[in-house]
C-alpha cells in the first residue's frame, strides 16, 4: 500500500464521527444560543442539550437525570474525588489501585497530604486488582472505592460489578473511571453498580473537550460538594454556559456506539488479535503484557526485548503508536502501570501500545506488522541498542 500515517493511538484520542462532526456544526453558527436563555435560540439549545443527555443515557442504560456534562473524565474525576473528600464525613480512607490514571492518582496524591488515608489495592502480572486484597482493605472507614474500568496502558477490564458489591457492603462509595470503555464494549450503568462513572467523549469517536459524569440517583450528586460555583448548570454540580456543540456530538458518538458496539468490538478483537499473531511468528523479541486477561478488544501492550520503545517509535515515524512510559524533562521513565504489575524497570520501557480503532482496517494492520518486524530486524542487527534485563 502506498506510504501513508498509520493511526494507532485509539485509547490516547479517536477520529471525531463524520456524523457527529455534521450534528454539531449547526449549534456554532445557525443555533449558537445560550441553552441558559429564555429566548427561541436558548430554547432551541436547551432542547438538543437534553436530547444528548437522553442519548448518553439510553447508551448506558441510566436515567437522563443522572447524567451531567463536564469538560471530560479528567474533570468528572476530580469532581468526584475532591467532591466527596468534602463531605463532613468522619471516614478518611480512600481505596484505589496502582494501575490507575493520573487524574485519579495525582487528585489523590493532594488528598492524602491533606490528612486522607489513600490505600492501593495491588494488580497482579494479569493486570487484574487483586479482590482478595480488596476485601481486607475496604472496611467500615472506607469513603470510597476508586478503580477504573479498564487500563489504558495494557486494556485490562477491571472487576468493577465486585469491587462494588464490597464497598456497597461496607457503606462505601464506589467510583470509576470509565473513559477507556465507552465505545468499545457495551456498558450497562445499572450492570456496574457503581455510583460515580466518568467519561470522556474524545475516547468514543466524539469531540475532545467534553464528557460526563454518571451519578447515580441512589447515592447521586446531592452528595457531592461542588468544587466550581457559579450560574447553577447541571443541578449546580458543574456550572458554566454549556458547551452545546459538544454535547450534541457526545450524544451522536453516544448513539452511534449504542448501534455498532457489538459488531465493532468482535472485529477489532479480530485485527487484535491478528496483529500479535502475526509478530509473534515475525519475531522472537516481541511478547504481549497482560495477553491472557480480559482486555478492551483493539489494546496490546507490546514489550520488544533489548530495544527501547523511544528507539522502536523514531524507527516508525510514518506509524502513530504510543510509548508504554512517560515522558518528563526529555527522560524516559518507565510505565508506573507496568512497574505496578511486576515488570522490571528496564523492560518496561520497552513497552509500546498499539490501540486499534473504528476506522483501522485489515490491510492497515498487514502494513503495520510488516514495519514494526523489520524495525526491530534491523535493530536488533545492527548492535547499537543495549540488551536490557528481562523480567
Amino acid at each position: 500500500m502506498d506510504a501513508k500515517i498509520i493511526y494507532l493511538d485509539n485509547n490516547a484520542t479517536t477520529r471525531c464521527a463524520p456524523e457527529v462532526f455534521n450534528a454539531m456544526l449547526p449549534f456554532f453558527q445557525a443555533d449558537y444560543g445560550n441553552p441558559a436563555s429564555p429566548h427561541l435560540m436558548g430554547r432551541r439549545a436547551a432542547e438538543a442539550v437534553e436530547k444528548a443527555r437522553q442519548q448518553v443515557a439510553d447508551c448506558l442504560e441510566c436515567d437522563a437525570r443522572e447524567v451531567f456534562f463536564t469538560g471530560g473524565a479528567t474533570e468528572a474525576n476530580n469532581l468526584v474525588l475532591l467532591g466527596l473528600s468534602s463531605l463532613d464525613n468522619p471516614r478518611r480512607k480512600i481505596v484505589t489501585s496502582a494501575i490507575e490514571h493520573k487524574s485519579v492518582l495525582e487528585p489523590l496524591n493532594y488528598l492524602s497530604q491533606r490528612g486522607f488515608s489513600v490505600v492501593n489495592i495491588p494488580a497482579s502480572s494479569t493486570g487484574l486488582v487483586d479482590l482478595s486484597v480488596a476485601e481486607k482493605v475496604i472496611d467500615k472507614n472506607t469513603l470510597l472505592v476508586s478503580i477504573q474500568a479498564a487500563n489504558n496502558e495494557v486494556g485490562t477490564i477491571q472487576p468493577i460489578r465486585e469491587l462494588t458489591s464490597l464497598a456497597h457492603a461496607n457503606g462505601a462509595f464506589m467510583h470509576c473511571d470509565a473513559a477507556q470503555v465507552l465505545g468499545k464494549v457495551p456498558v450497562s450503568i445499572s450492570a456496574l453498580g457503581a455510583d460515580f462513572l466518568s467519561f470522556s467523549s474524545h475516547k468514543a469517536y466524539g469531540p475532545k473537550g467534553i464528557g460526563f459524569l454518571v451519578a447515580r440517583r441512589s447515592f447521586g450528586a446531592k452528595k457531592l460538594v461542588p468544587v466550581l460555583f457559579g450560574g447553577g448548570q447541571e443541578a449546580g454540580l458543574r456550572p458554566g454556559t454549556l458547551n452545546v456543540p459538544g454535547i450534541v456530538g457526545t450524544g451522536v458518538a453516544c448513539e452511534i456506539c449504542l448501534k455498532h458496539v457489538f459488531e465493532e468490538q468482535e472485529r477489532i478483537a479480530r485485527l487484535r488479535d491478528e496483529l500479535e499473531t502475526r509478530l509473534r511468528e515475525r519475531s522472537p523479541l516481541v511478547s504481549f503484557a497482560c495477553a491472557s486477561s480480559p482486555r478492551l478488544p483493539g489494546t496490546t501492550s507490546i514489550l520488544i526485548h533489548g530495544i527501547t520503545a523511544d528507539v522502536l517509535i523514531t524507527h516508525l515515524p510514518d506509524l502513530c503508536i504510543s510509548i508504554g512510559s512517560a515522558c518528563s524533562s526529555g527522560a524516559l521513565t518507565p510505565s508506573h502501570v507496568l512497574t505496578a504489575i511486576g515488570y522490571s524497570r528496564d523492560v518496561s520501557r520497552t513497552a509500546v501500545r498499539l490501540s486499534l480503532g473504528r476506522y483501522n482496517t485489515n490491510e492497515e494492520i498487514e502494513y503495520a506488522v510488516a514495519r514494526i518486524s523489520c524495525a526491530i530486524d534491523e535493530l536488533s542487527s545492527n548492535g547499537t541498542f543495549g540488551l536490557l534485563s528481562q523480567r
